[in-house]
């Protein structure tokens, strides 16, 4: 057995299922707490990456080292996306929030393709090359042929905002009316608990971590294109139905576990069948754990 290629499959494995947990969470979020399956959140991610590559550009042409830049665009890109969602959650989602489940699924499909046109009015359409920002680091030589700095960084720096997001779910006042809106928001409400300001925050996180993600990503990849958000966002809401959508630690392990899912299947069998691959694990779980790896089937009395 090749220890070293089955080492570089795994660890690859972790990389991209760090980025899948990372968009994977902006869709358990919203779907906990308002049921709602926001379409258009692939789109936050590859806004996210586009904002990174403005903010390196111009940071590049005034002689800003790699690092610094890489810290600067994916701050910018944050705080670019997360009022990205706010507004989106106000003017898509929110005047349909007493109407059917179907209007503002609609109306997040109807978002993304709105945001897939406005960036290729504004950008183009074809693929643009991402400058590579992840810094090398003298202590990985050792792994480096296998690992590499740019995956360490990129599990290190998900590890981080996940352990984070999670201590703020857990512990901090904002985060536990997250957690009973999502439990109960009628009831949370009457408890003085202001549920729009709570569905507000819930867009802001999940799209900040979305735009973490695509500068991240964009820079291990070196280009970015206006289609890009499509199919990551399909995956990480793939990986949020696997690990069980609603369930933030769900998310993450959803996300892990398709990215080695991926890794290993596009390793042994063949990089032709990685999105069928995917969507085929989504089906398999679908039809025999449809709550998904730490999701628990509602039962609703009548």
């Amino acid at each position: 057995m090749d220890w070293q290629y089955l080492a570089e499959l795994f660890l690859g494995g972790l990389t991209r299922g760090s980025i899948y947990a990372l968009i994977a969470i902006g869709y358990t979020m919203v779907y906990g707490i308002i049921e709602l399956i926001n379409f258009a959140h692939g789109e936050i991610y590859m806004l996210g990456a586009f904002t990174g590559l403005i903010v390196a550009s111009v940071l590049g042409i005034l002689g800003f080292p790699p690092a610094q830049i890489l810290i600067l665009a994916a701050l910018a890109a944050i705080i670019y996306c997360a009022g990205y969602g706010y507004t989106m959650e106000k003017i898509a989602y929110k005047p349909l929030r007493g109407a059917g489940r179907l209007s503002p699924l609609i109306s997040a499909i109807g978002m993304s393709l709105f945001l897939q046109n406005y960036i290729i009015l504004a950008q183009t359409s074809d693929f643009l090359p991402f400058p590579s920002l992840i810094p090398e680091f003298a202590f990985l030589d050792p792994v480096a042929h296998i690992f590499g700095s740019s995956n360490f960084v990129i599990v290190l720096t998900s590890s981080v905002s996940m352990a984070a997001l999670t201590v703020f779910i857990k512990y901090t006042k904002m985060g536990k009316a997250m957690r009973a809106t999502a439990q109960n928001r009628k009831m949370a409400m009457l408890l003085g608990v202001n549920a729009d300001k709570i569905i507000s925050i819930t867009f802001l996180l999940g799209s900040s971590l979305a735009a973490l993600g695509g500068v991240l990503i964009a820079s291990h990849v070196g280009m970015v294109n206006f289609a890009v958000g499509f199919l990551a966002g399909i995956k990480a809401f793939t990986a949020a139905v696997l690990g069980g959508i609603g369930s933030i630690p769900g998310a993450m392990l959803g996300g892990l576990f398709l990215g080695l899912s991926e890794s290993f299947a596009t390793g042994y069998i063949s990089s032709d069948y990685e999105d069928v691959f995917a969507f085929t694990l989504l089906v398999v779980f679908l039809i025999f754990r449809p709550s998904g790896i730490m999701g628990k089937a509602k039962v609703e009395k009548v």
